[in-house]
């Protein structure tokens, strides 16, 4: 019997354990997960400095002709006292003066006689730095299940650190079936096809963050395919495509089992894609998913990238969703929960003309899809939906209904 989507995420998500952890220098820690909370060592700033360029002065000298004394340069030493009467010259990032009042940027400053003419009005700690207003020290400055980006990095580098704990990437294994098939660098005859899932599969899981292994295409035979499964075991995550339906000639389940294969669903309630397969041999996950292009494309977007979520260790392994309006009408047949690719131009999202899951064509205009609730049958132009990308990152902490109703 077919599952539900919402009852295929708890599979997943009961049945999936975050990957475990390494150390690594912070250079090599981009869009990685972080495996612990960072505390920050010291202020941010470390000391009160000067924002401008411009000199350190006393409130009380507002529109006087002042003594300039000294220069302090961005990375001097001083410790100098700023007296009343009197300037110091200063350089951005430079050490305020003890006894500073406010900076006064050299545009804003005349010359007098032996000094400078200070404006009439100073506001006081204009200009100036406080030590700790940007980082307090023993502030928590990341968390755990955060993907590091590269502000991240910068962050981590603000603090002096230099190796920090992270999740392992997600280690996925691809490989099809169908003796129809063939690889793009090799030679087609007229009754075969060239296998688009696994390049596509593999491209995404990358841009996902995992490390990919690809196995090959195995032939129609149940010997074949068990040595591509025996080849993927020591993955975290195994996607397939193809031979999980009833066709005569579809081996993937039963060679799959030869290894013990634990199924937790084998239909879900959804089109284009209810033959799609989740299980697990071992502390491996198992993901087969449909033959047809557009089909195995959609349902690896909606739950091969929740499965590689939940393995990285993001807290934020929820998908999520965009809510925009329909820029066309768009008649939908009613009865089961639909999957339609479309493109979001920032404002509306429309349907790609021609959507069957056969097709390869809609997945190179598409942006992003919507997942259409069974009882919807007509969604006007205007009308609100929510929209899922597949071209950029957006998820959530916790889980948000996605369903377009």
């Amino acid at each position: 019997m077919a599952v539900k989507v919402e009852e295929a995420f708890e599979f997943i998500y009961n049945n999936t354990t975050k990957k475990s952890i390494k150390i690594v220098p912070i250079e090599e820690a981009l869009g990685l997960v972080l495996a612990e909370n960072m505390t920050a060592s010291h202020n941010l700033p470390p000391f009160d400095n000067s924002a401008m360029d411009g000199y350190a002065v006393k409130i009380s000298d507002a529109g006087a002709c002042v003594k300039v004394t000294s220069t302090i340069l961005a990375g001097d030493d001083s410790d100098d006292t700023l007296e009343a009467g009197c300037a110091i010259k200063i350089m951005t990032g430079a050490k305020i003066p003890h006894a500073t009042e406010c900076i006064v940027p050299i545009e804003e400053v005349l010359a007098c006689g032996n000094g400078i003419l200070l404006p009439e009005t100073l506001a006081i700690s204009k200009h100036i730095r406080l030590c700790g207003e940007d980082i307090k020290s023993g502030t928590t400055i990341l968390l755990a299940g955060e993907r590091l980006f590269a502000h991240h990095i910068t962050l981590l580098a603000s603090q002096g650190i230099s190796h920090i704990k992270v999740h392992q990437k997600p280690r996925i294994a691809l490989f099809a079936s169908g003796s129809e098939l063939k690889m793009h660098f090799e030679s087609v005859a007229s009754y075969q096809l060239y296998n688009t899932n696994t390049p596509t599969f593999m491209a995404r899981a990358i841009e996902l963050g995992c490390e990919v292994d690809f196995i090959g295409t195995a032939t129609d035979t149940l010997e074949d395919i068990k040595r591509h499964v025996q080849s993927a075991l020591n993955s975290d995550l195994i996607i397939t495509s193809g031979g999980v339906s009833v066709g005569d000639a579809d081996f993937t389940k039963e060679a799959f089992g030869a290894f013990g294969y634990e199924i937790f669903f084998d239909k879900i309630d959804i089109k284009p894609g209810k033959p799609t397969t989740f299980g697990r041999i071992g502390t491996t996950l198992v993901l087969n998913l449909p033959g047809n292009p557009l089909a195995a494309a959609l349902n690896f977007e909606l739950f091969g990238q929740s499965i590689i979520l939940a393995l990285s260790g993001e807290k934020n392994k929820y998908l999520s969703t965009i809510t925009t309006k329909m820029g066309e009408d768009l008649k939908i047949k009613a009865g089961k929960r639909t999957l339609i690719p479309g493109f979001f131009d920032g404002e509306f999202f429309k349907a790609c003309d021609k959507f069957a899951p056969g097709m390869i064509s809609p997945l190179a205009i598409s942006n992003a899809y919507i997942m259409v609730d069974e009882a919807c049958g007509f969604l006007a132009c205007g009308s609100s939906v929510k929209i899922m990308p597949t071209r950029f990152s957006f998820t959530s902490k916790e889980r948000v209904d996605l369903v377009t109703k």
